[in-house]
């Protein structure tokens, strides 16, 4: 009977993974017969959890949404990620969430296994999370906006600009992507027929919304790279492109996201690709990096380097400004003192 629990355990932590699953495959990984998985399924429903399964050779199993909560099934690592988890958010990042991620946090730690809780409790003790300063977003809109993406209904919203205009856009929402504390939501204008990123802090949907859509090709394969440039790059009215001399993981560790997309050339150089609202300001981003460089693009980019150049070493060249002679009595008082220590 306890050989029965336990793969009773195995098979629904299996089925938890949120993917359909063969029951040959089940089997495999049970070390029993297909006919045995059958019957721990069958045991499965019997308890109340809905394992939906398909006939054929393209069926197979898959673990249905209940009325109810199931317990979940986790192993050590997933335990104490999601801890790791449940901390991050209740450090903010998404308004009113924070509360109840101290509350979901205690409840997980009281029912972890010792050597977890140490885990845990070490991670708590010596890591000390710096607090946020980022846009906070109303978790009820990510939710809302997120159901939108899964069930692919236009949405309406006013949505503020950098510059305080407020508009109002109908979109077909794609996906929803998190970069360094802000949400971010890709989608289709349909007024503006192309691919928009909008800010999720600055957005307030005005609901009904609808109708459905037919998903269009996304703008991108990779989302994150694809929104890490437009906040870098696109959205400011200079552009270029900088070949650095360092190699890609050290020039990621001084140019996060919002400052511009790397790309490794080789080894020893990748190209830097990013965005300011003037080329004064692009000289001075590109400076600070600390590295090496070569102008690629656009050509008056290294006109502006050659001014700053330029302008450098006119600052070093002038001679020192002259010491201001100090005053009178510091004058006497220095000379008395520089005196008696001549004549001693």
């Amino acid at each position: 009977m306890l050989e029965t629990s336990a793969r009773l355990l195995r098979l629904l932590s299996l089925l938890q993974a949120h993917r359909e699953w063969s029951g040959a495959e089940l089997a495999d990984r049970l070390d029993v017969t297909p006919r045995t998985v059958r019957r721990d399924i069958d045991r499965l429903r019997e308890l109340g959890y809905p394992v939906h399964s398909a006939p054929g050779t393209a069926g197979g199993y898959r673990l249905g949404a209940g009325a109810a909560l199931p317990p979940l099934l986790l192993d050590d690592e997933e335990a104490v990620a999601v801890a790791v988890g449940l901390r991050t958010a209740a450090a903010g990042g998404v308004e009113g969430i924070e509360e109840s991620s101290v509350r979901a946090l205690a409840k997980l730690e009281q029912v972890l296994p010792h050597r977890l809780r140490r885990q845990v409790g070490a991670l708590n003790a010596f890591t000390v999370p710096l607090p946020g300063g980022g846009p906070r977003v109303d978790p009820n809109v990510l939710t809302e906006l997120a159901h939108a993406c899964r069930d692919r209904h236009r949405i309406r919203f006013d949505y503020t600009a950098h510059d305080g205009t407020v508009s109002r856009r109908i979109v077909e929402p794609h996906r929803l992507v998190s970069a360094r504390r802000t949400w971010y939501l890709v989608a289709w204008d349909t007024d503006r027929g192309d691919w928009r990123t909008y800010r999720a802090d600055r957005l307030t949907p005005t609901p009904p919304h609808g109708p459905r859509f037919t998903p269009r090709p996304p703008p991108a394969e990779d989302l994150a790279e694809y929104v890490a440039r437009g906040i870098s790059t696109r959205v400011y009215a200079r552009r270029a492109t900088v070949l650095l001399h360092a190699p890609l993981e050290r020039a990621a560790e001084r140019i996060g996201p919002a400052a511009g997309t790397l790309e490794a050339v080789d080894e020893r150089t990748c190209l830097l690709r990013t965005g300011a609202h003037s080329l004064e300001l692009m000289v001075l981003h590109i400076v600070l990096t600390g590295f090496d460089f070569e102008v690629r693009e656009p050509p008056e980019l290294l006109d502006r380097v050659r001014e700053v150049r330029d302008r450098l070493s006119r600052a070093l060249a002038a001679p020192p400004p002259a010491a201001s002679p100090p005053p009178d009595g510091a004058d006497r008082t220095r000379g008395t003192r520089n005196g008696s220590s001549a004549g001693s």
